[in-house]
């Protein structure tokens, strides 16, 4: 009896609290390589704690996503350095510490198997609210890439038609976890352009600073977060797009585009939005395909729009807290061909609000 109930307790306890264990954690108690599983009460899937290889979401498609792996680190507190060392296809290993100022937008182009983490704290910077020289990082043509506990931070949101904190751009098998993106110029962070094969996990995005009224681009407050695809036109994002949002965070100040999807297929799973000052949240696009699927809304206006154009939104086993506008999917979207860990949804606000942002200690996996 006392073998049963001890055994009911440690799965109460890896259901319950899985996510806020990280390898270091692990690595206290067991053997670094040590595998925990446990089969959430959401469903017979199952996790496995401190496993890097075990890629949540479609970036574990594809061949899966591995980043630089054990590749010796290059450590930078510069913005030369960080600029050379994302530049150089011979660095596979990037460790950001401390505050860097991003004066000119870095570009990171045709590279295969790279990682960029912070340190505890570490943040990258935009001033530049200009249509030219705004933005942080621009990632275009690359695979296997991995970008891991980071600040990206723009100096708010003005309407000239600039640039986002963030640019996925022609990328496949990437994986984005446990960083914060807030208060980008033109957005915060964008995937477009036939990119495929992307997770984005554990994610914040918010704005802290009030937008900027008189952009050219004729919005008075831009404060609009993600963007899947970038147009109605662009009809070689047809079957692409293919990205997991797992246990994000559209915190306050997000205005729209939480995110706002065209032509993907998309799962958002085990997230929360909470902005009081939304318009709309999930917007389903042009021919959109949007699962959404465990998700906490609170205090939101319209948690899901369908727009005109969009192919199909599953919404199942959502809560939805004060919020006013439409609520339901319409059609029946795809199934992911992937499992991924869900915790049940009256975990998800404490557990992503406590856990999303760059909460690691730098580069270490444990999330799912």
């Amino acid at each position: 009896m006392k073998l049963k109930l001890n055994l009911s307790v440690l799965v109460l306890a890896l259901t319950l609290g899985f996510t806020s264990c990280n390898t270091e954690e692990i690595a206290s108690s067991t053997d670094a390589s040590a595998v925990v599983e446990t089969t959430p009460a959401s469903g017979n899937l199952t996790a496995k704690i401190g496993n890097c290889a075990q890629v949540p979401g479609w970036a574990s498609q594809n061949g899966g996503t591995t980043g630089g792996g054990s590749a010796a680190e290059t450590t930078v507190t510069t913005y030369a350095q960080l600029k050379s060392a994302i530049e150089s296809s011979s660095v596979k290993v990037i460790k950001v510490s401390g505050t860097i100022t991003v004066t000119t937008r870095l570009s990171f182009q045709d590279q295969t198997g790279k990682t960029i983490y912070g340190a505890s704290g570490a943040k990258l910077v935009s001033t530049n609210q200009t249509k030219d020289a705004s933005g942080i990082i621009n990632i275009k043509r690359c695979k296997n890439i991995i970008i891991r506990n980071l600040i990206f931070e723009g100096p708010g949101a003005y309407d000239t038609d600039g640039w986002d904190n963030a640019i996925l751009d022609e990328c496949t098998n990437v994986w984005v976890d446990h960083c914060e993106f807030r208060d980008g110029v033109d957005g915060n962070f964008d995937i477009k352009n036939k990119s495929d094969y992307i997770s984005v996990t554990y994610s914040k995005f918010h704005y802290l600073k009030p937008p900027k009224a008189g952009g050219s681009g004729g919005s008075d407050d831009h404060r609009y977060s993600n963007l899947i695809g970038s147009s109605d036109g662009a009809t070689g994002d047809r079957g692409k797009l293919r990205i997991t949002f797992a246990r994000c965070w559209w915190a306050p100040g997000c205005k729209e585009r939480m995110p706002r999807v065209r032509f993907g297929k998309v799962h958002i799973v085990n997230s929360f939005f909470n902005s009081t000052v939304s318009n709309k949240c999930i917007a389903a696009g042009f021919e959109a395909d949007i699962r959404v699927e465990s998700n906490v809304f609170e205090g939101v206006k319209t948690p899901i729009d369908l727009m005109t154009g969009y192919t199909a939104v599953t919404a199942v086993d959502n809560v939805f807290t004060n919020t006013s506008g439409n609520q339901a999917g319409s059609k029946t979207a795809f199934t992911p061909p992937y499992t991924i860990v869900k915790l049940d949804k009256a975990a998800v606000k404490a557990d992503v609000s406590a856990n999303a942002g760059p909460t690691l200690g730098g580069n270490v996996c444990g999330s799912f």
